[in-house]
């Protein structure tokens, strides 16, 4: 599994596990069974409402704390209380320290304080890194202008379907890891005859092409599934490349 290096020198794997729309039990079992094919790496957040059931599985897995990189989020309506948001997070994982906490979404006027309370938490090493999601370059730039520590991360949606190059290049210019949330476009856009094509060419599926994009473009990548084959098989994309001229291709759709 290749990891990116975040920042502050902490490890983030490439691939990732999403959760969203999954309930606490659904969580959980897909957690167990994604960790038991060979992820590292767990996506969830308050909004979410399964972090108990991600914690059960992490614990129960009886792979090292240390080898499982857990992700979860601050919620607008905690923007008023984010260290007690955060604290109650901790408490359903039933875990000693996230690894990485991101503020969810960001609001049209956030308090500075928000971003200081995340790295007040950082500083305390409650959490390994910190970061935002669903943030622009209006907004990555208001906050460089105030943070004493940097954004580590910036969760947005992203596809060769919605594909913001210029915030990818943004983030990378200023450290900050892009990770793309929802790369399977939620499965509109896997008969797209240009993605089949090559799909075809490489004998491998449409989401396994899309994730493989993700990757070469020096994303973290985080699909959501609870089913265990294809788990497997998103997890079975790092033994082939794509061309330049594909990655052209798929930049385009």
């Amino acid at each position: 599994m290749p990891s990116l290096t975040l920042s502050n020198g902490v490890s983030i794997p490439q691939l990732g596990l999403g959760t969203w729309k999954m309930d606490d039990d659904e969580a959980e079992r897909a957690v167990s069974e994604a960790l038991a094919i060979g992820y590292r790496h767990i996506d969830t957040a308050k909004l979410y409402g399964n972090e108990a059931g991600v914690g059960r599985a992490v614990r129960a897995s009886g792979i090292p704390r240390t080898e499982i990189f857990v992700t979860t989020k601050l919620w607008p309506t905690d923007f008023f209380s984010p260290e007690a948001a955060f604290h109650r997070s901790l408490e359903l994982l039933g875990l000693e320290y996230v690894d990485l906490y991101l503020i969810h979404w960001p609001a049209p006027i956030m308090p500075k304080s928000i971003w200081h309370a995340l790295e007040k938490l950082y500083a305390h090493e409650y959490v390994r890194a910190i970061g935002v999601s669903n943030y622009g370059v209006r907004e990555l730039d208001s906050l460089f202008a105030y943070a004493k520590t940097k954004p580590m991360v910036n969760q947005v949606k992203c596809s060769p379907f919605d594909f913001n190059k210029q915030l990818l290049d943004h983030c990378k210019k200023n450290g900050v890891v892009f990770e793309a949330y929802s790369p399977l476009t939620r499965g509109t856009h896997l008969s797209d005859p240009q993605l089949r094509r090559i799909a075809d060419l490489h004998k491998k599926t449409p989401a396994q092409i899309l994730l493989r994009w993700n990757i070469e473009h020096g994303m973290v990548t985080i699909p959501k599934s609870s089913n265990p084959e294809r788990m497997r098989q998103n997890f079975a994309i790092f033994d082939f490349s794509l061309s330049p001229d594909e990655m052209a291709t798929l930049d385009s759709l």
